[in-house]
């Protein structure tokens, strides 16, 4: 008798591991999944805001036809990409194209005085700093999913549950981001 209640007892407690352990999962998959939705919006919003800025800038540096085009091609891109991985090789792209842009408006003091073109670089300040706080939040939420997946004993029920690791949303290239733009005239 006393074996079969020591048996019922591991039951038990099995199955309170399991459903304590899938639910600790399913939460941070959810974590994960809004942290990511929070990244989109404030892309989103970025590459909105980005046709009014070229906008602006055009009107005063019409002869700066390639960096309008560079920023142009990186925007198409960052709306066309799919996935953690191919969304930060465009961001990045994207983000380079931004600095040349910047350093192309720097050259114009009538354009940096421009209220909307003021107006316009400071809602882009704004969401870029967004952007970096969405980004931590989804890696945040990445590590501790993939900590909790790879732990064990998760890692031995994560698989047979459907949890998989998540990729960080990271820089590839971090020399490209990090020297200065060059502006030559």
């Amino acid at each position: 008798m006393i074996a079969v209640w020591i048996v019922l007892g591991i039951i038990v407690v099995l199955g309170i591991f399991l459903w304590a352990t899938y639910n600790g999962l399913v939460t941070l998959k959810i974590r994960v999944d809004e942290a990511w939705s929070d990244i989109t919006v404030q892309l989103k919003r970025r590459l909105d805001l980005i046709p009014n800025l070229i906008n602006s800038v055009k009107g005063y540096a019409a002869h700066e036809s390639g960096v309008f085009q560079a920023v142009t091609e990186a925007r198409a891109n960052a709306l066309n990409a799919q996935g953690v991985k191919e969304t930060a090789a465009a961001e990045n792209q994207f983000e380079g194209a931004l600095k040349s842009l910047f350093a192309v408006a720097e050259a114009y003091p009538d354009l940096k005085a421009n209220q909307n073109f003021l107006q316009l670089q400071q809602e882009l300040v704004d969401t870029e700093d967004k952007i970096q706080a969405s980004r931590r939040f989804y890696n945040g939420g990445v590590r501790d999913l993939n900590t909790k997946i790879q732990v064990f004993p998760n890692n031995m029920f994560a698989g047979m549950l459907g949890f998989t690791q998540r990729e960080f949303f990271e820089v590839e290239d971090m020399a490209s981001i990090e020297k200065p733009v060059e502006v030559k005239f």
